[in-house]
């Protein structure tokens, strides 16, 4: 698909970002009739949605503030997306071990699930339940039994390509109508007596500016919120967001094959290593940051930290900073809360907040997080169906199937595929979990013309055919677009280096770029890495970040 050229237009809602939670506010708000459009100045999902734990959390954490509102939206919004996305949100067991000197007993965080088992009655795939220090030992082997007092297992929901999740919301608001405008940077609110009546806007590859009259803006930036508002809308302070620093590393000597969620000895958060992919990620740190948004970087202490609290309690791990294949750093959009001392306590719900009536007609949505984005989606596109006079209309997106599970069955498509499918059966599997029922679409490509059915990436045996689609039918514009957020061959161990120059070709052959593009590709793409850190290019350049701006 070639990239949007942006005009003049009037619509009833234009939303300001293309993350999670901005694409389902326009699938929802498109559902049900309003005419939108989506801006954002990067790719879908670029920023917070694909810097995440990739889990799709029940809430349990939340128990521990009483936040039961938020728990029981959780747990529902997990049951949805079982449902109407079963190829991207998989059951997901975790083992919570408890140590002498935690801050969290046992019998506490035992008490915490049996209420949890209670208000999951009916939305929970199995209960929780305890094991003793030997049945720890005797599962998990690795595991230190120093002061281990024993242990939960606890059923929770992964979803380990949250990129995928924002293409698919992409892909089913643009079915339902909406427009998304990617690489196109919001340059100010348009204002009319005391009104915002749309947005400025500018293509950030032709430089051509124009404007989008609506009837509605909300700000959906995430981290980025007040720096929309900045200069044009007097408001306090409101997002608050804390640093979330993952790392990604290979299997080490007794890596385990659930997710283990503990407390960490040096601040007693609670972290998780859990497997991913092939990989392990170990995450995540929860900082006070007050540094560039745009330059968000893992920094040496944080990786530390994360490397020292894994070989403390996986002790034959002996894990050291070269592991690192490399690491993942994102700001979460929460609320700005004055004086805590804890950023745990902070709230991780969402509210709506209106400028009205000082600036009428502009919203901007404060929090949420991947589990409850088509709860908060729900929210904002009621408050602004109120806010347009146009009375209640039916939300649709809680039995929507997504793009890739739009089948009557999909157990049933995915035994068919794999028993028919020309492809080796790890490709099949892969495309089925990349893609869903969109598999078929890589598929009659491949079919259709060989040469869209060469390997472009040996690792993971990703075909050229996804290249195609990403850039016909999945709104990728750059190489980093197809790489890191489509065909997700950049989130492997070399970051998809190794594949780069075969996409790109691909993309000169099949897609409408010429030489000169793709060389430029090429060299974006491996700026676009750097803030990875990747041990791959670590060698070649002195990593970008620092501990200055984390505290």
């Amino acid at each position: 698909m070639p990239h949007h050229q942006a005009g003049p237009e009037d619509v009833d809602l234009a939303v300001i970002g293309a993350g999670v939670n901005g694409l389902a506010i326009a699938r929802d708000a498109a559902a049900r009739g309003l005419r939108v459009v989506v801006v954002d100045r990067a790719d879908l999902g670029s920023g917070t949605s694909s810097t995440s734990s990739r889990l799709i959390h029940g809430g349990l954490k939340y128990l521990e503030r009483y936040d039961f509102k938020l728990v029981r939206e959780s747990i529902r919004e997990r049951h949805l997306l079982f449902r109407n996305a079963p190829h991207l949100v998989h059951d997901y067991p975790m083992l919570i071990p408890f140590y002498a000197g935690d801050s969290r007993p046992g019998p506490l965080i035992r008490l915490g699930l049996v209420a949890f088992d209670v208000l999951a009655a009916g939305r929970q795939r199995g209960r929780s339940r305890g094991l003793p220090a030997r049945a720890v030992a005797r599962r998990w082997p690795a595991l230190s039994t120093r002061g281990l007092r024993g242990a939960v297992l606890f059923r929770d929901a992964q979803v380990p390509w949250a990129e995928r999740l924002c293409v698919e919301l992409f892909l089913d608001a643009r079915r339902l109508g909406a427009r998304v405008l990617t690489h196109t940077t919001v340059t100010g609110l348009l204002t009319e007596g005391g009104r915002v009546a749309g947005i400025r806007i500018e293509d950030n590859r032709s430089g051509e500016p124009a404007e989008i009259r609506a009837a509605m803006t909300v700000n959906a930036a995430g981290p980025w919120i007040d720096r929309i508002l900045d200069g044009q809308v007097a408001s306090r302070r409101l997002n608050g967001g804390t640093k979330g620093s993952h790392v990604v590393v290979d299997p080490f000597p007794g890596a385990p094959d659930t997710c283990i969620f503990f407390e960490a000895a040096a601040d007693h958060r609670p972290i998780f290593v859990f497997p991913w992919a092939g990989r392990y990620v170990l995450g995540s740190t929860d900082l006070t940051y007050e540094g560039d948004l745009d330059e968000v970087v893992a920094s040496d202490a944080e990786i530390d930290y994360l490397l020292t609290e894994t070989n403390r309690i996986f002790p034959g791990a002996g894990l050291t900073p070269g592991d690192v294949l490399y690491s993942v750093a994102g700001i979460r959009p929460l609320p700005y809360t004055e004086g805590v001392s804890d950023n745990a306590k902070i709230s991780r719900g969402h509210t709506v907040h209106s400028h009205a009536p000082a600036h009428a007609g502009l919203l901007t949505v404060v929090g949420g997080k991947l589990t409850t984005h088509r709860a908060l989606a729900e929210d904002v596109t009621d408050e602004v169906l109120r806010l347009l006079g146009r009375g209640p209309r039916r939300c649709l997106t809680r039995s929507r199937a997504f793009p890739g599970a739009d089948t009557a069955d999909w157990p049933a498509f995915a035994e068919d595929f794999m028993r028919s499918s020309p492809l080796t059966a790890a490709q099949s599997r892969r495309l089925l979990d990349v893609y869903g029922v969109r598999a078929r679409r890589v598929l009659d490509l491949a079919v259709a013309d060989p040469e869209l059915a060469e390997v472009v990436h040996e690792e993971t045996g990703a075909i050229a055919a996804e290249v195609v689609v990403a850039v016909r039918e999945e709104g990728a514009v750059t190489l980093g677009d197809i790489l890191l957020r489509r065909m997700l061959v950049g989130l492997g161990a070399d970051m998809g280096l190794d594949a780069a120059a075969a996409c790109a070709d691909v993309a000169v052959r099949h897609a409408g770029w010429d030489a000169g593009r793709a060389r430029a590709e090429l060299a974006g793409y491996e700026a676009e890495l750097r803030r990875f850190r990747p041990r791959i290019l670590a060698a070649s350049a002195t990593p970008p970040g620092s501990d200055r701006r984390a505290s």
